[in-house]
């Protein structure tokens, strides 16, 4: 897209997320499926994601409008971008993401269920991390759901020592529907770098797209969730008996998963 307009990655996020509505509902749909099928029999789905895909892994679980049976498992080491540079920085967390073997000492530190499920965020799909952590799930039984670029993904090489991307290591693959570069826009003066990535905004519509849907399954179900809500929607005294639920639920699910 090329334009002048201070509207134009507004409108491109407009186009990428009316793509994925006409795409991507059938792998959201089995997607859903799945999860409400791990949390409605008492289990977890796991959450992963490195560097910006930490993002929509937070947005599952806990926030307003969120609820137990998603559990968030972030790498500090991966995700900390603040520093930028110096220690803590970049490129120390891009080197991190890209190690072979770290993601089975990641999850070794946890005992999962055959009840469980794992979604893993990334944009690329190549980083050798997310791709072991994917692959690691599928050989402990769980069922892998990968939401990732395909462009992306399909642009970049595979890293001949981890030998596939995550989509190949997934049971159902959800397309962020961005372009190989990320970012959406094309400005005069800079037809070579454009600007402002749209996988952010596409995984966090999937995110909540997946949380919405595995809610109404749940329901269907006879086990609708706790949902974390506002004093705003339902008064103070409501919302933190909410919290309150969702916080032990969460514990009594989360507690059973670390291994000693």
């Amino acid at each position: 897209m090329s334009t002048s307009e201070g509207s134009s990655w507004i409108k491109a996020g407009i186009e990428i997320l009316e793509k994925i509505e006409r795409t991507q509902s059938e792998p959201i749909e089995r997607a859903s499926q799945i999860c409400a099928e791990a949390i409605g029999a008492g289990g977890l789905v796991h959450l992963f994601g490195t560097g910006h895909s930490r993002i929509p892994v937070e947005e599952m679980f806990p926030r307003y409008g969120s609820y137990p049976g998603f559990n968030p498992i972030v790498e500090l080491s991966m995700t900390f971008h603040t520093q930028v540079v110096g220690a803590n920085g970049q490129r120390q967390a891009m080197f991190i993401e890209r190690t072979p073997g770290l993601a089975e000492v990641i999850l070794s530190n946890f005992k999962f269920s055959p009840k469980d499920a794992l979604i893993a965020f990334s944009a690329s799909g190549l980083g050798a991390v997310v791709v072991e952590m994917a692959r690691g799930a599928r050989r402990r039984g769980l069922p892998v759901i990968a939401v990732t670029s395909v462009a992306q993904s399909q642009a970049g090489e595979v890293d001949e020592r981890v030998g596939a991307r995550l989509s190949d290591e997934a049971d159902v693959v959800i397309d962020l529907c961005t372009p190989a570069g990320d970012a959406l826009c094309r400005l005069e003066g800079l037809a070579e770098t454009p600007v402002g990535p749209g996988s952010t905004l596409a995984a966090v519509a999937i995110a909540n797209s997946i949380k919405v849907r595995t809610a109404e399954l749940l329901v269907a179900m006879g086990k609708p969730p706790a949902v974390i809500t506002s004093a705003a929607e339902v008064g103070r005294k409501r919302s933190e008996e909410l919290f309150d639920a969702a916080y032990k639920e969460h514990a009594r699910r989360a507690s059973r998963t670390l291994a000693t």
